[in-house]
């Protein structure tokens, strides 16, 4: 599993990337609106708005079926981009809802002999397992392009086995923000932090405000990796997040034991989380942030960390990010600014025309400015014209991407074998589920984690 991961082997220091998150985003909050860009009137298709050349063929008569574990505002996105794909191929394109962990799900239908054709996989991981089971298939030649053209040489890198490209990485995502509600963090005399130090103080006027500062979706165990990989990075340093990505260093080693202390003094601490421990392993991810942005002045809880797609379930809750909902970058814990991303990827498991023309589709910024313009959307294709994105925020964290080129860190539980960074009520996820109940415990979850990654990963 950990073949994929060698372009985040890089040793560069995430600090530019992260200073220009940083920046980007002081820059944008301060005169960011709605929706701004939304236009109105008929709509033309990508191709027609920008005279794009994409060449793809004509597909009546073809039926593809493309998988994922999306759902609600996401799938809905997703399906509007399938259904331009439609249009300029006369194709038949069916959505095939999937469960974590897709890749038992996707074994199931391979063994039921009706595998989809294409199949979005959120892991590293999970292309590597697809290509050692056989079934993934490479891209084509018309793909290939696509990717070579639109991608840099990072986000190819993350799709190769053994230096065969076969995944496309569709979406992307910023993992390393915290949003709050404008309107608590005014009424408190909150600041917004730059620091570890800075982020508890903040948290303190808040709640001395008579507001519980954090929301956390602790039912679903990847928003819990996710800020323990933010708190690690920034802690330890990238070389050593390289090294726990690839279990090249021990969950014993005392600069996990540091993480997880620095995640205590949040998840221990009295009534700091919206509903205790137990409220917060009852509370999945999109409710963890509409509560926040719900409730007026009094909501469950004023800040929630997630990434950019937060912005979905903002828009839900009724509020408007860059007025209602502001955000900031994750605060530094050590010498390191955390920028961590993770993303999808679309991975062909029946070879056809059909499916090699989806790939290459889902390569060009043409599919990605379908689904960029409607929000929670932010894509990794560098040829994405930025103006389509629905607000200042998201377009700021879009070009900051961007602009850091190879100057990031996969996310780690994604990097990981399955068995222990991508499955509920296993490794990883419920390990720190375990421990977001009992913040004490340090070395029993060290211990647990180290134990878990052993198996998963053979070594």
């Amino acid at each position: 599993m950990r073949s994929t991961s060698h372009t985040i082997r890089t040793r560069r220091t995430v600090k530019a990337a992260a200073a220009l998150l940083a920046g980007a985003l002081a820059l944008s909050l301060g005169a960011c609106g709605g929706d701004d860009d939304k236009s109105g009137g008929t709509e033309k298709s990508p191709a027609e708005e920008s005279g794009s050349t994409l060449a793809l063929p004509k597909l009546n008569g073809t039926t593809l079926e493309v998988a994922a574990v999306w759902t609600g505002a996401e799938q809905a996105n997703f399906k509007k981009v399938l259904a331009e794909f439609e249009k300029r191929t006369g194709a038949k394109v069916t959505f095939v809802p999937a469960q974590d962990p897709i890749i038992n799900f996707l074994g199931s239908k391979v063994a039921g002999g009706q595998p989809p054709d294409v199949a979005m996989l959120p892991q590293p991981g999970a292309i590597k397992q697809a290509v050692d089971k056989g079934w993934a298939k490479p891209l084509g030649a018309e793909a290939l392009k696509e990717v070579q053209k639109n991608y840099s040489q990072g986000w190819q890198d993350i799709g190769k086995i053994d230096g065969k490209q076969y995944g496309v990485y569709y979406k992307a995502a910023n993992k390393s923000l915290i949003w709050y509600n404008a309107k608590v963090f005014e009424n408190a005399g909150a600041a917004e932090p730059k620091t570890w130090d800075e982020l508890l103080t903040t948290a303190q006027t808040v709640y001395d405000s008579g507001v519980t500062p954090f929301s956390v979706g602790g039912a679903e165990g990847w928003t819990l990796t996710d800020w323990f990989e933010n708190v690690y990075l920034s802690q330890a340093g990238p070389e050593k997040y390289d090294q726990l990505a690839k279990h090249e260093i021990k969950w014993t080693d005392p600069s996990v034991k540091a993480a997880l202390t620095t995640l205590a003094q949040v998840w221990g601490k009295k009534d700091y989380v919206a509903g205790g421990a137990a409220g917060a392993l009852q509370t999945d991810f999109p409710a963890s942030v509409t509560q926040v942005f719900t409730g007026g002045d009094q909501p469950k809880a004023a800040m929630v960390y997630e990434g950019d797609f937060a912005q979905v379930n903002i828009g839900q809750a009724g509020a408007k990010v860059g007025t209602d909902a502001k955000v900031f970058p994750f605060p530094t814990v050590g010498d390191t600014v955390p920028v961590v991303s993770g993303g999808d990827a679309a991975v062909i498991l029946k070879d056809s025309k059909g499916a090699q023309a989806l790939a290459t589709f889902l390569a060009s910024p043409d599919a990605a400015e379908i689904q960029a313009k409607l929000g929670g959307y932010l894509s990794p294709n560098k040829n994405v014209d930025f103006s389509v994105y629905p607000n200042d925020v998201q377009r700021k964290i879009a070009q900051s991407l961007i602009k850091a080129g190879d100057d990031f860190r996969f996310d780690m539980s994604d990097q990981a074998p399955q068995a222990f960074g991508g499955t509920p009520g296993k490794g990883e996820w419920k390990d720190l589920q375990d421990f977001l109940k009992n913040p004490t415990d340090v070395a029993g979850i060290q211990a647990k984690l180290e134990s878990d990654a052993a198996a998963a990963y053979g070594n």
